[in-house]
């Protein structure tokens, strides 16, 4: 009698997920991929959406479309509400979906480091929605910064302040400046030659503090060039709607960006594992739970030190590396040959751009700054976009922005005209355009 096809169930769609997926494409298993998204999202610009560079389409490519020709791939859009252990279940609400091996790739979510409350006026950048709302905070506190003609109004409306110096943060930060400094230098009346604040806020005393000093100490200088003013060793000890309080610092902004931390997925608790201070769950050399050989944890949801026992970053190549080693332990397990080695983690470099050709690259021994940075750091992102058409659209538009300088996607939807009166209210990613 032929034995039972082994059940294999991802939970996540991110660079892990997705990863461990086409490997798995070629093993002799019933495959289960389960995304509360219908869409794969290249993380990495993100903030290039929230900032009017690109389109959200060109950074999201719809699941089924990625993985359609692997026949042993089954796909469900669903929630993850907890993991049954010891009857070897995933729970989606009501119902259950039973694993023989399960590769937990949940990503991550903003960190606010035990003062939730802030989140509500500080939103983080870690989806489409959250990439979409900051851009209509700021397309609108441009509007309505040319519609008040109240100084000290206006002067809130055009600050705006990023917290967290690291790449999200500076990249943020600069393209905020590079954005605004076009817009109000060509496109508004009243604010014409009028310049935007933009401050970038880190408790540390550098900014992109993985990077090397040198590299560390260019993309400070390059981010002052632009205009961005920059707050470091100084951490926020207030937010609220009106700003955001540093020491004894009150700084008035309508547009405060979270940028400064992330807090892993419900997955230890789902696990009741031991995790980190990040909430990440501490794993074995093989990137299984403790004492549960047939559970694997891969990316931000993961706590990882690799076979040199160095720790393993939160980056997309390490969660990729990490999908694919735990398909390849997989694949061993039912073919009944040998598991790989302890994982390892293969450093790709590190990368962070501030503006049009200005950005840092750390490849090891080799350290780029200025445009040679910029256009590797160009064409890395553009290679591990998914799809060609995605890869297209993205160089033409970034051709097009660095030849004439504009940014094509500053549409703003759902702006309401009642009356005379400006009173557009930008306090969240969900609210409304108001002229009351």
């Amino acid at each position: 009698m032929a034995a039972a096809r082994q059940k294999v169930v991802i939970v996540g769609a991110g660079f892990g997920g997705l990863a461990a997926a086409h490997a798995l494409a070629k093993t002799d298993a019933d495959v289960t991929l389960i995304d509360r998204r219908n869409h794969h999202l290249f993380q990495p610009l993100l903030y290039q959406v929230a900032t009017a560079g690109l389109a959200p389409t060109q950074i999201a490519s719809p699941i089924r479309m990625i993985l359609r020709r692997h026949r042993n791939l089954h796909i469900e859009l669903d929630e993850v509400s907890g993991v049954d252990l010891e009857g070897r279940c995933v729970l989606l609400g009501g119902r259950r979906i039973a694993y023989d091996q399960l590769i937990l790739a949940t990503g991550a979510t903003h960190a606010y480091f035990g003062r939730d409350d802030w989140a509500a006026h500080a939103p983080g950048l870690k989806s489409l929605e959250d990439a979409l709302g900051l851009r209509r905070r700021v397309l609108l506190a441009l509007e309505s910064a040319e519609l008040d003609m109240d100084p000290a109004a206006r002067d809130r409306l055009l600050t705006f302040v990023v917290v967290g110096g690291g790449p999200t943060g500076v990249e943020l930060a600069g393209a905020i400046a590079e954005l605004t400094r076009r817009a109000l230098a060509c496109d508004f009346r009243r604010i014409r030659g009028q310049r935007a604040r933009i401050l970038l806020i880190d408790g540390g005393p550098r900014v992109l503090s993985t990077f090397c000093p040198s590299l560390s100490a260019y993309a400070k200088a390059a981010l002052e060039k632009l205009g961005v003013e920059l707050m470091l060793g100084r951490p926020v000890g207030h937010c609220d709607e009106g700003g955001v309080t540093v020491g004894d610092l009150r700084i008035d902004a309508a547009n405060v960006i979270w940028a400064a931390g992330v807090q892993a997925s419900p997955a230890g608790r789902w696990l009741e594992a031991e995790t980190d201070r990040a909430g990440r769950v501490f794993v074995e050399k093989d990137l299984t739970l403790p004492g549960r050989s047939e559970v694997f944890l891969v990316g931000d949801c993961a706590s990882v030190r690799d076979g040199t026992g160095a720790a393993v970053p939160g980056v997309a190549p390490a969660a990729k590396q990490a999908g694919a080693y735990a398909a390849a332990v997989i694949a061993a397990r039912m073919a009944g040959r040998p598991a790989p080695g302890p994982f390892r983690y293969r450093n790709l470099g590190s990368l962070a751009t501030i503006g049009r050709q200005a950005a840092v690259a750390d490849l090891g021994r080799i350290k780029l700054t200025g445009f040679p940075a910029w256009l590797f750091w160009c064409a890395a992102h553009v290679w591990f976009l998914i799809g060609f058409r995605n890869r297209l659209q993205v160089v033409l538009d970034w051709v097009w922005s660095y030849l004439t300088f504009e940014r094509g996607a500053r549409l703003v939807f759902e702006a309401v005209t009642r009356g005379r009166e400006p009173a557009i209210r930008v306090a969240s990613p969900s609210a409304e355009a108001r002229i009351a």
